[in-house]
């Protein structure tokens, strides 16, 4: 299941945000970075922001034996 990480740049003093939603699709339109799921936008991001948006796959780690 992809995780979003945002990272705002440190001068605008924003919390870095996790988004773990796998119904999320993550598009870019005019400038702009869309998340949104069936029901429409989610979150919109302008490029001249300066966020960086990074996808983080999650694995599912399989059961340890002991």
């Amino acid at each position: 299941m992809p995780r979003y990480l945002i990272v705002h740049p440190r001068d605008q003093r924003r919390d870095d945000l996790i988004i773990d939603d796998p119904d999320l699709t993550l598009r870019f339109d005019a400038g702009w970075a869309v998340l949104e799921d069936a029901n429409g936008v989610c979150l919109a991001i302008p490029s001249g922001q300066g966020a960086h948006i990074e996808r983080v796959n999650v694995q599912e780690s399989a059961p340890q034996e002991e």
